[in-house]
């Protein structure tokens, strides 16, 4: 159950679609201050920009105080009590996110995420801790070390449904990429081992997401979707999760001897029949994330085809592959556009909304920032030599040479 209630999450999504049509044109002034008053939502948020002020000082702020706790303990403790500590911090870190989202009704506030996110941290430090200490945790030794990450996988998938924080799925995910490692040496194994976790929670996924189509949980259930493709996608492309990557991109033989001849090319195979799937998928729905999954898995195909079959890479292959994206891309357009209405099917390719001009707007602003060589103003040499010219008069009795 979310811990912000439907209620509330419902008004606060419609505030923001007045927003957005009021920002677009399609709501005068009278209106929207009508509909804003039937929409009034109790949460308080805030800015993007504060948001991730309060998140960082929550962070330094919880940090500096496990370490003064630490500093000022009357003797140095064992790593089973410091464990033991951490597992302690961990229920106060997660206390103080559900009290502060109960009781102040902050919503994506920053202070509420940093303590959940801390929780997650304090559990994992101190399972690790209180109870594997004495192994290394490259070497894997013990048995039953995998329930580290299982705790951390479970503990982030119980603050995304409870405090519906995006960020904590793709946590979830990474947590399930070591626990392969804890059952089986080979790396085959491995790749199906989290192929498989991430196929289970799209198939849990869909079946929640037919419920939930038209609410506030679409939304999210959407970018979930989109990430578990993704993850699924990257499982089973060896030339993008292989052991070897980097030696891979940098010229050294493909990855085919790390894995059986038949496990190798069943999986090129199927990095060429999921992308259809995916962009099927998401075309069915009418889902933009997972229809740009389904474009991005399609083009990490064609960028990792030839080290797949081990052919020469050649350095125009980027501008073939940039050509071909363009040529697509005008022609889907152009296809839309002669449509009844400039619309096929449901899909236009006119701006509806005006609020992907403005993250793209943002997004330029952004590379604007970055970029290694701003564009300045050419200034004028400055002549020392500076002699006036004109008339000898109004100069109290100087001259043009003064």
């Amino acid at each position: 159950m979310r811990i912000h209630g439907a209620n509330g999450e419902e008004a606060l999504r419609s505030r923001n679609f007045l927003k957005d049509w009021a920002s677009d044109g399609f709501l005068t002034e009278a209106q929207y201050q009508r509909m804003e008053q039937e929409t009034v939502c109790e949460f308080r948020t805030t800015n993007i920009f504060l948001r991730l002020v309060l998140f960082l000082f929550t962070l330094i702020i919880v940090g500096a105080a496990t370490g003064l706790f630490f500093v000022a303990f009357p003797s140095q403790p064992s790593a089973q009590t410091t464990g033991v500590f951490l597992l302690i911090f961990a229920v106060i870190s997660y206390a103080g996110a559900e009290f502060a989202v109960s009781h102040s009704r902050l919503y994506r506030y920053g202070i509420e995420e940093a303590l959940a996110v801390c929780s997650v941290g304090f559990l994992c430090a101190g399972m690790r801790t209180a109870f594997f200490s004495g192994s290394s945790y490259l070497s894997k030794t013990d048995s039953a070390e995998f329930l580290v990450p299982l705790a951390g996988l479970i503990a982030s998938l119980w603050i995304w449904h409870r405090f519906g924080l995006a960020y904590a799925f793709p946590g979830a995910m990474i947590f399930a990429l070591f626990l392969p490692g804890y059952w089986t040496p080979s790396h085959s194994a491995q790749h199906l081992i989290v192929a498989g976790f991430y196929a289970a929670g799209l198939t849990g996924v869909a079946a929640l997401r037919s419920r939930h189509r038209f609410d506030y949980l679409n939304d999210g259930y959407s970018f979930v979707e989109a990430l578990l493709w993704l993850g699924i996608y990257l499982a089973i492309n060896l030339q993008l999760s292989s052991p070897n990557l980097l030696g891979q991109w940098w010229g050294e033989p493909p990855s085919a001897a790390e894995f059986s001849r038949p496990f190798y090319w069943t999986t090129w195979v199927s990095i060429w029949c999921l992308p259809p799937v995916v962009l099927a998928r998401g075309v069915r729905q009418k889902d933009r994330l997972v229809i740009a999954a389904g474009g991005i898995v399609a083009i990490l195909t064609l960028a990792t085809n030839k080290p797949y079959l081990g052919w020469q890479r050649n350095t125009w292959d980027p501008m073939l592959l940039g050509a071909l994206l363009i040529g697509v891309a005008l022609f889907l357009r152009r296809w839309l556009a002669r449509g009844p209405g400039e619309i096929r099917h449901g899909f236009t390719a006119r701006r509806l909304s005006a609020k992907d001009k403005h993250r793209m707007n943002a997004g330029a602003a952004v590379f604007g920032l970055m970029s290694p060589h701003p564009i300045a103003q050419s200034t004028q040499p400055v002549t020392h030599d500076v002699r006036f010219g004109g008339g000898d008069s109004a100069g109290g009795g100087a001259t043009s040479d003064f």
